[in-house]
């Protein structure tokens, strides 16, 4: 399955996906038909600056969502919760990335001139959220005397921004609150509302603590060399990245490589590179079997006090008593 779309203002999801694959509506709700699997998707009016999409299904195919980035100027935010178990993925370039709830990309804040592509596979659950926000509602209910430069380049509406959180906890949960939510809820559009305004104020609060810096646009072949930046940095936990090396790879400039990292992800890339390690080292002594030892030199450490304290550092307890439950 394939569905490509243009975001603006006026363009209802629900509405084109319900044309495109023939399916009939019941008001601001599509029930998915059995031949192409189980779930609805449900649009919500908050206010007149702001719509919510809630995706819950699962597909007999491949679900490809193709996102064609807008070069029109518009006032619309998108922020888009995925929350999905299984991993999909985003492709923003050459290489598509993991997309699920534990990855960096669970929570994307982007301007609409930008493209993405996800890809579900066939026979899993999805769930998503998209909040779609005018910027002038945004800025009224966010109501901040004074924004750093990511949150006063959202609330412009200036091009050619995006950015990308992590999932934590308490948003994985109103997340899933808001999927599983009652339908037949007289008092429904208030509590969407209400959970909505939380979602966006942990979201916001994240963007708010990021360090300020000059924001530079982000063109869409930006988003391509940054998707195998990151995939780069991951791809060997062992090894430290090379910042000569990235940006030779990428075709950037090292300075601009740098400061449209930290942008994007909220961190240097030494230090994405360390978090991730540390939470390869987590899931290793947890689940994967191997001794503190083991774990260290895997990631690279050839001294094991040292990986003791950058460990500890990042979990709040040594190895060892990580493993052993804390």
């Amino acid at each position: 399955m394939y569905f490509e779309f243009v975001p603006n203002p006026q363009f209802d999801f629900l509405t084109s996906f319900a044309q495109k694959f023939n399916i009939p509506l019941e008001g601001d709700r599509l029930i998915i038909p059995p031949v192409m699997g189980t779930g609805s998707i449900r649009k919500i009016t908050l206010s007149p600056g702001m719509k919510l999409v809630i995706h819950r299904y699962k597909l007999h195919e491949d679900f490809i969502l193709n996102r064609i980035g807008i070069d029109a100027p518009n006032n619309l935010v998108s922020v888009i919760f995925h929350s999905n178990e299984a991993t999909a993925s985003v492709d923003t370039g050459e290489k598509a990335d993991p997309l699920s709830r534990s990855s960096a990309f669970a929570i994307q804040i982007a301007s609409t001139d930008l493209n993405s592509q996800i890809r579900f596979p066939a026979n899993t659950d999805i769930y998503f959220l998209v909040a779609g926000i005018m910027k002038d509602t945004l800025k009224e209910l966010l109501a901040i005397k004074e924004p750093n430069g990511v949150v006063q380049t959202i609330l412009n509406g200036a091009p050619g921004f995006l950015f990308y959180e992590s999932m934590s906890v308490e948003i994985h949960k109103i997340v899933k609150q808001v999927t599983d939510a009652r339908e037949d809820n007289e008092l429904g559009n208030f509590y969407h509302r209400l959970k909505m305004q939380e979602l966006l104020y942990l979201v916001f609060e994240k963007l708010q603590k990021r360090e300020t810096q000059h924001h530079s646009t982000v063109h869409k072949d930006d988003v391509e060399k940054l998707s195998l930046i990151r995939t780069a940095i991951l791809s060997d936990l062992a090894v430290p990245p090379s910042l000569p090396e990235l940006a030779k790879m990428a075709g950037f400039g090292e300075t601009k490589m740098k400061d449209l990292f930290k942008q994007v992800f909220g961190d240097t890339i030494y230090n994405y590179y360390q978090q991730a390690r540390m939470e390869e080292a987590a899931f290793l002594l947890k689940h994967g079997g191997l001794s503190v030892s083991e774990t260290g030199y895997q990631l690279g450490f050839a001294n094991l006090s040292h990986f003791g304290r950058i460990f500890e550092k990042y979990h709040g307890m040594k190895p060892k008593k990580y493993a052993a439950g804390g």
